[in-house]
Parts: structure tokens; C-alpha cells; sequence
């Protein structure tokens, strides 16, 4: 190339042009890496799901895992309430504690002011579920009643060990019989995968900048 044209190149815009090119393609891949990451997860969870439940005492469950668990009889057991809705209607998650885990033992509907006895032992199949911090939002709890799923506060309510307090089983079946009002409904394992339409996005972007940056140097070059 002619030294006249080395001068007549746009050396800023094309060192600009260039660290932009370097981010978007960055970024596609790394959302390249997020749908593999994310189809690898949905899969475990689907295999999790489909999977028999297995005793809880063979070990910690991973998210997504079914177990069988028994909690033993325990006096005065306690339980806290956590604000919800499920299926347009308004009322309560019942949660208490079991050998050392959060349990959610269902929905109880608003209307139902009667609260089933938890001396008893609790026999349940149940999947398990990460927990996430709640919202900076988020209500803290009054009276004896939580407004989100702090499973940080709520461990602590409940004495479970910090160690566990990162999973909540949810309870497949009743764990109380002849309390027909609690309803076991685990929350669904609900996926958004969006990766794909992202990464073509930050790819697309890469495209257009070059195009643009062509259009532009030939521009330069030829006036």
C-alpha cells in the first residue's frame, strides 16, 4: 500500500472499529457458552425429574433431584408462612424444617384458617429446589409471616444449618394425612433460553460494524 493511502486511512476509527469488533464477538461467544451451559442443565433436570426418588440418608440432593424423606417425630415442631398465590388464589406456603433441610410442605388457601399438627412424623417424597437471595425489594416478614423466600431467614427461623439453607424441598405429596387443604405443589422447572437469539445478535452486530467500517474506509480511500 502507497504511502499516500497508509496516511488517508482513518486510524482512529479503524483501532475503535477494531476494540468493537473484539467486544461483540466476545460477547457472542460467551453466549455461545451460555446455551451450551443452559441445554446442558435443562437436560439434568429432566433427567432429575423423570428419575424414582431416592432415600434423602444416601446423601445431600443436587437441584432438580426427587427424594424420599421421613422427619421424625418432633414435639412442638415449628413452621413459618411464607405469603403466596397459586392458581389465582391467594394464601400461604407452609414451611417447616427436616432432618436439617427446608421443607415446604405445600399451599394453604387463605380462606383456611386451620393449620394441621406437625408433632407427627412427616413422611414425603419431595424435588429439590435452589434457592436464590430475594429482591432488594423484597418485604422483610412481620408477625410470624415471610413476604419473600429468604431461605437465609428462613433457615435461621427454623435452625436449619447454614449449609442447607442454599435448597428448599418442595413436597410432591401430603405430608400430613386427613389435612386435605394443604396442597404439595412443587413450583415447575421453568427454563428461559434465550441464548441462541442473543448470540446471533452480538454476532449480527460484529457483521454490520465491519460492513459500516468498509462502507466508510472505501469512502475515505476513493475521495
Amino acid at each position: 500500500m502507497s504511502e499516500p493511502v497508509m496516511r488517508r486511512i482513518p486510524w482512529g476509527l479503524t483501532i475503535a472499529a477494531g476494540l468493537a469488533l473484539v467486544l461483540l464477538l466476545s460477547l457472542g461467544i460467551w453466549q455461545v457458552q451460555r446455551l451450551q451451559w443452559k441445554e446442558d442443565l435443562i437436560a439434568r433436570a429432566e433427567a432429575a425429574a423423570s428419575a424414582d426418588p431416592r432415600p434423602l440418608a444416601q446423601g445431600a440432593p443436587v437441584p432438580f433431584e426427587r427424594v424420599s424423606l421421613t422427619c421424625p417425630a418432633t414435639a412442638g415442631r415449628r413452621s413459618v408462612e411464607l405469603q403466596s398465590i397459586h392458581d389465582g388464589t391467594p394464601g400461604v406456603r407452609l414451611i417447616t424444617a427436616c432432618v436439617g433441610y427446608i421443607l415446604d410442605l405445600g399451599f394453604v388457601a387463605e380462606t383456611i384458617s386451620a393449620r394441621p399438627r406437625l408433632d407427627g412424623p412427616l413422611i414425603v417424597t419431595a424435588v429439590a429446589r435452589e434457592a436464590h437471595a430475594p429482591g432488594p425489594m423484597a418485604l422483610p416478614p412481620r408477625d410470624g409471616r415471610f413476604y419473600a423466600r429468604d431461605n437465609e431467614a428462613i433457615g435461621a427461623a427454623l435452625d436449619v444449618p447454614a449449609v442447607h439453607r442454599d435448597l428448599t424441598l418442595y413436597a410432591e405429596t401430603r405430608a400430613v394425612d386427613g389435612f386435605e387443604a394443604l396442597q404439595p405443589t412443587p413450583p415447575p422447572a421453568a427454563f428461559s433460553n434465550n441464548h441462541l437469539g442473543y448470540a446471533m445478535t452480538w454476532f449480527g452486530l460484529a457483521i454490520a460494524l465491519v460492513a459500516f467500517y468498509l462502507v466508510l474506509l472505501r469512502r475515505k480511500l476513493t475521495s
